[in-house]
This record gives structure tokens, sequence and C-alpha cells, in this order.
């Protein structure tokens, strides 16, 4: 089989300088577009001229005469070429919208601010098609909020009317909203998701002091990369400096156990808009947001105990989807772990301990909650 398809793209810069009763604060807004164009195209490979496929008559229950069309080359090396012509037009819009601004605090005395960083429509027709030939609307956007912080956003839009059918169901019609005064399209389907991971080093890095002190202990170390704190007395005594005792325990520069809690958080949250229940008087469909929050985490209290925790919230019920809560702790040889479910109608717990060694994997002891068992939490 084969196919051809070729593009074209090119790029339109604009400027506006503001006027200058707004003040003198902007000095340029630049915004770029890139528009490309695509065409893709292959012909029927199950037209007789190729030789892919056959056809033959029979007659069905209803005595009705039908025609079937099949492959000769079915299960061949190669596969059989899809069946149908195909050929589309495919177009897209980025844009990207800058402004410079003066400042007094940078080098040169200006700084170039992202107004949108990506702002992408894109749609395609296919002329191959007898009917619904345009494609949905997709378009996306990116805005850099902050330096390490950027919001991405895609949204769909139906280009298409609804109906009913003989059985009164909604379906799509061959009928564009453009065309019948309701627009380009309409939204169908778009959503977004933040998260962030809390741990040990986040609030340092908020609140300033992590950084430089991690800094300068790196700087120190790479002056005297043969020598620990231990080693010279005339250094000054830091907290954050341990070594290891013939045990195995992080011992402080104080003599003490160095106490350290590895942690994290990180939670995520998702926002989504789609169809939902369909309005038979409009003939369109009502939107429907919906909204997921997860959490979880995990703490390590000592250098054998791990504690960890997972959950999710429902925006409809105002209340906790599930959770799942676990510990282990490894014991030298053997190791031990639990898991449990407190709330929700899976409420369960599960708990196992085993020897490390996979000689004897066998030997082990698990105990979980089962309806049939009639174990319960």
């Amino acid at each position: 089989d084969f196919s051809g398809s070729v593009s074209l793209d090119t790029k339109i810069y604009g400027f506006f300088q503001p006027l200058p009763f707004l003040g003198n604060k902007v000095k340029m807004i630049r915004h770029v577009m890139t528009p490309t164009i695509s065409f893709s195209g292959s012909p029927d490979f199950a037209s007789p001229f190729f030789g892919y496929y056959g056809s033959y008559e029979y007659t069905d229950a209803q005595g009705r005469l039908q025609k079937k069309q099949y492959s000769m080359f079915p299960n061949s090396l190669f596969g059989v070429p899809g069946s149908g012509r195909n050929g589309s037009v495919s177009f897209s819009l980025a844009n990207n919208l800058e402004m410079k601004v003066r400042d007094d605090n940078d080098s040169i005395g200006e700084k170039k601010v992202s107004l949108i960083e990506n702002f992408t429509l894109s749609q395609s027709y296919n002329f191959a098609a007898d009917s619904m030939n345009w494609s949905n609307l997709n378009t996306s956007i990116m805005l850099r909020l902050t330096k390490n912080f950027n919001l991405n956003l895609s949204a769909t839009w139906d280009v298409y009317m609804y109906g009913l059918n003989a059985n009164g169901n909604p379906v799509r019609i061959n009928k564009l909203r453009l065309t019948h005064g309701k627009g380009w399209g309409k939204l169908s389907s778009t959503g977004t998701s933040f998260s962030y991971t809390f741990n040990n080093d986040t609030f340092k890095k908020w609140f300033g002091g992590g950084d430089d002190k991690d800094k300068n202990k790196n700087k120190d170390n790479q002056n005297t990369p043969d020598r620990t704190p231990m080693d010279d007395p005339a250094r000054p005594t830091n907290a954050n400096d341990t070594k290891k005792n013939k045990n195995g325990i992080q011992i402080g520069d104080n003599g003490y156990m160095a106490w350290n809690v590895p942690w994290n958080l990180s939670f995520n949250y998702s926002v989504n808009y789609g169809y939902g229940e369909f309005d038979y008087n409009k003939l369109e469909y009502k939107g429907k947001i919906t909204q997921n929050l997860s959490l979880s985490g995990n703490i390590r209290p000592t250098t054998n105990w791990n504690i960890g925790f997972s959950a999710s919230y429902n925006f409809d019920t105002h209340k906790i989807a599930y959770m799942n809560c676990n510990i282990s702790r490894d014991m030298h040889c053997f190791t031990m772990r639990a898991s449990f479910v407190p709330v929700g109608p899976y409420k369960s717990y599960n708990f196992h301990i085993s020897v490390k060694s996979s000689l004897l994997s066998d030997l082990k002891y698990d105990k979980r909650s089962s309806s049939s068992n009639g174990v319960r939490w």
C-alpha cells in the first residue's frame, strides 16, 4: 500500500506599541502566528484495480440478496491494505503573545513577559467522506503563570448539530452549527489538573536557608574531598555532618544519633467539563462538571519503618471515596506488611509477614479480611 502527504507552514509577526497616554511601562507587544496546512490521502485498495479484495453474493435469512466483500490475503505476512479512500486537509494556527516591559533591575533595562505561551487551533476536512466531513475543532492553550508553573488547557468544540433517530435517541446530524446561526462549535469537553508535592526541602526553598546551606556544604566538601568533619577537630561543628558507626547508625557531630525523617505529601486536583444529560427540547447536550481530588503521602520515622497512604475525595457525595493505608517494617531477615481500607464500601485489611530469602518463599503468614471466610473489618 502507499499514501502521500504534503505540508506547508510559515510565520507571521505582528507588533503593537501601546499609546503614550497608557504609560511607558510596556515598550512593545509582539504576536507570532504560525499557520499550517497539510494534505494527505491514499486510494481505495479494495477496488478491483488492485486485486486485494473480492466479493460474493448470498441470500440472507430473510431471502434478500446480499453482497459481501472479503480479503484474498487474510493472515498474510505483511497484512492486508485497508479498504476505503482516504483524503483530508488539515488546518492549524499556533499563536504566541509576548511583551517587553521596562525593568530597572535588569542589566539592559527591560525584560520579556509571556502573555500567551501557546494557543493552538486545529481542524481537518475529510473530502473522501460522504457526510460529516468536518472534524471537531481542537484548541489548546499554555500560560506561563510563574517561573516554575504553567497552566495547560485543552478543549474540543463540536461543530455539528444533534437530532433524534427513529428510536428517539440523540444522534449527530449532517448540519453544521455555523450555517444555522449557532456559532462555529459548542464546547464538548475540556479540563485541567494541578499537582504539587511537599517534602522535607519544600519549606527550606520557600523561606530560604536550605539552598545556601547545601551550596556551602558542597563547596566545603569539594575543598576537602578526602576528609570528613570528624577528622578535623579545628573545623566548626555542624549538626548536619554525620557518619555511620559500626552498627550502621547515623551519628551526628555532637555524638548523638542523627534524626532524619523523610516524608512527602502529594496532592492532585483535576476539573473536567463534558456532555451530561440531553435536552430534548433544545436538542442539545447539557454541560457537566466533574472534579477529583486525590492525596498521597509517605513517611519513614525510622530506617526500617515506612508508612504511606492514598485517598480520593468525591465532590458529588462530599465524602472520601477511597482511602488505602499501608505500613511496612524491615526486620532484617523478615519483612512485614499491613494494609487496610478504613472507609468506603470496600473496607478491608491485609497482613503479610514472610522471610526475605527466595529459598524460603513459602515460609510466610497471610491474614486478610473476606466475606467468604467470615473475617470482616
